[in-house]
């Protein structure tokens, strides 16, 4: 019954129509698109949130300021404690302003707080949200000002490409983005749909206006999830999203160790939950039915049982391939799906403990306090 159970589980998810496994929804830069024109220059601010990033945030201008010399870019370095300021004047020069932030409010999450004290300053209809490990390429600004003009959205989202250099990136990377898109359906978020609404918080084109109809990011000012908070605002408010997969935004920041990914999952995994132990419990039953049922299944004496383990292992794989290859990986790293898949539980779990302990979250020395 158990093999059973995981085989149709897996069915479901490989023969939904929404294709939650596809890399369909996709955007790519034309490495033949020269840098933006004054005009288009003109319509949009890059707003970069930055804590602690002297080591990488020079290589994020540059690469923002390859895309037109005339786009406007605001940095809110955000209490740093390293030379985030001045390698941020130095590398976007008059074209870069850089503002000093504030204390962090009670109630606020450091992202939130950094960028709403960015977009008070901003004056073109558009902006682009930016983490400060994200660079470019060329050509990519142009392909979101054309993804958004194509049918009017006022918010497109890029799921950044992170390093996959070591065996453990290799290992959790691909499948954190496979358990996202399993958990936000892009094709479903891009639709019309309220059921879903997600964005990827480190490339974000987003309207000002659309930004100003939610309140601010004072709407999500305590949104560890903030990325899908604020497509979920925008959507509420009556405006269109898209999220979809690229090359062409790269993150500059490795996590090369199960530690490194550990605690970026950590800080916002039980949030997913809702803080809730029910969904906890959910959730553990679920990996293990989807992840261990069909391991288990394989080692029964009892044919109908095998043939279901057999399904239920055929289907997981499929599922998964995909992500594989658009990161240009081998397929044969599925195999380790059900490891990975045991390794973000333990994760998940870990911050549920985190959270009862009374942390809520804790991210480049701040810490936030569970109510």
């Amino acid at each position: 019954m158990v093999a059973v159970a995981s085989a149709t589980l897996w069915v479901a998810a490989l023969l939904a129509p929404w294709r939650a496994w596809s890399t369909r929804e996709r955007l790519e830069p034309d490495p033949r698109a020269g840098p933006l024109t004054p005009d288009e220059c003109a319509a949009v601010t890059v707003l970069i949130p930055a804590r602690d990033e002297a080591g990488i945030i020079g290589r994020t201008i540059a690469a923002v300021r390859a895309q037109g010399t005339a786009i406007p870019i605001l940095v809110v370095d955000d209490q740093s404690r390293d030379e985030t300021a001045v390698v941020a004047r130095t590398a976007g020069g008059d074209q870069c302003e850089v503002i000093a932030g504030d204390p962090l409010p009670a109630g606020w999450v450091g992202k939130m707080w950094a960028l709403e004290q960015g977009r008070r300053r901003v004056r073109t209809p558009l902006v682009l949200l930016l983490d400060a490990d994200i660079e470019l390429c060329p050509g990519m600004l142009a392909a979101l000002l054309a993804r958004r003009g194509a049918d009017g959205r006022a918010l497109v989202s890029l799921m950044a490409q992170l390093e996959m250099a070591s065996r453990w990136e290799r290992l959790l990377i691909p499948a954190f983005v496979y358990f996202f898109k399993l958990l936000y359906p892009f094709r479903i978020s891009n639709s019309r749909s309220s059921v879903v609404a997600a964005a990827a918080g480190g490339c974000v084109l987003v309207e000002t206006a659309a930004i100003e109809r939610i309140g601010g990011f004072g709407a999500i000012r305590g949104a560890l999830i903030d990325d899908c908070a604020l497509a979920r605002a925008v959507k509420d408010a009556g405006g269109r999203t898209w999220i979809g997969l690229t090359h062409g935004a790269v993150s500059a920041r490795r996590m090369p160790t199960l530690g490194s990914i550990w605690r970026m999952v950590v800080r916002s995994a039980f949030a997913q939950l809702r803080y809730s132990a029910l969904l906890l419990l959910l959730c553990v039953a679920l990996l293990l039915l989807a992840f261990w049922a069909p391991l288990a299944a394989l080692l029964s004496h009892d044919r109908r049982v095998w043939e279901a383990g057999v399904v239920a292992l055929a289907a997981m794989l499929a599922t998964y391939v995909p992500i594989l290859r658009f990161y240009r990986l081998s397929p044969l790293w599925a195999l380790t799906l059900p490891l990975a898949g045991t390794l973000y539980l333990g994760m998940t779990v870990s911050s549920a403990l985190q959270a009862w302990r009374g942390v809520r979250s804790q991210w480049k020395g701040r810490v936030y306090r569970a109510a």
